[in-house]
């Protein structure tokens, strides 16, 4: 065997920092235009329901595990039930202006020793879509798992059919790593999922981008966006 050959079949991975990363507590998450809350079905299950159940709120379940719900009795067992849960572990987004559970997502495939997380299982009521605070509150989820939790991979996945899934991860700052075919049966379809990460080697950049983007200034006085946060992500992944 030659030496270059030699060197192929042995050539690993640099070597890393292999303390554990610290596994999400329920504590909140604050932010400016509204915060991160551990999940309570007494103080949120009211809140979240009034948008999600019945067929009013039937297409937002499109792609999720569970529901949609035909009544607040379904929903109250869903709500307790993920609330309970460690592992994924679901906080309540709560609008600063109202006091209100506007929807909730969760750190799920928690894997401290590998410092690898996933957000996942986002229910966006009509009341948080397309608002600062919908940005916001991935923000503070990446920004918590970086910096206070120390995980070195942030992962998004979804149904590859998922499309405004799939723009927002790219919007967010995730980049797309690939189509597992045949990964899940969900509802009794077939789901080939659409996986993303981000890395902590990229989460200042990131993180420069989202506090640009959440930043008073970027917004006129309807409330208009001045610059788009994925202007910023993609002229950040032209650089790269």
């Amino acid at each position: 065997m030659t030496d270059d050959a030699l060197s192929d079949k042995m050539r690993i991975g640099p070597v890393v920092n292999i303390a554990p990363a610290r596994r999400p507590e329920r504590t909140t998450i604050q932010g400016r235009t509204g915060a991160l809350v551990p999940l309570d079905p007494a103080a949120h299950g009211a809140s979240l329901a009034q948008d999600t159940i019945g067929a009013a709120g039937s297409g937002l379940w499109q792609y999720l595990f569970e529901g949609p719900f035909p009544d607040r009795a379904a929903f109250d067992t869903h709500i307790q039930k993920i609330a309970a849960s460690a592992d994924p572990m679901f906080f309540a987004i709560v609008d600063s202006g109202s006091g209100s559970a506007v929807g909730y997502a969760s750190f799920m495939r928690i894997e401290p020793v590998h410092r690898v997380i996933e957000v996942g299982s986002i229910l966006y009521s009509p009341r948080l879509q397309q608002t600062t605070l919908a940005t916001e509150a991935m923000y503070l989820m990446a920004r918590h798992v970086f910096e206070d939790l120390g995980y070195r991979r942030y992962e998004w996945k979804c149904n590859a059919l998922n499309a405004p899934s799939r723009r927002a991860a790219l919007r967010l700052g995730f980049t797309f790593e690939g189509i597992f075919r045949q990964h899940m049966i969900v509802k009794g379809r077939n789901r080939d999922t659409a996986w993303f990460s981000m890395l902590d080697s990229e989460w200042p950049l990131r993180k420069a981008n989202f506090e640009r983007w959440l930043d008073p200034s970027n917004f006129s006085t309807d409330g208009r966006q001045k610059v788009s946060l994925s202007q910023l992500s993609q002229a950040q992944l032209n650089q790269t």
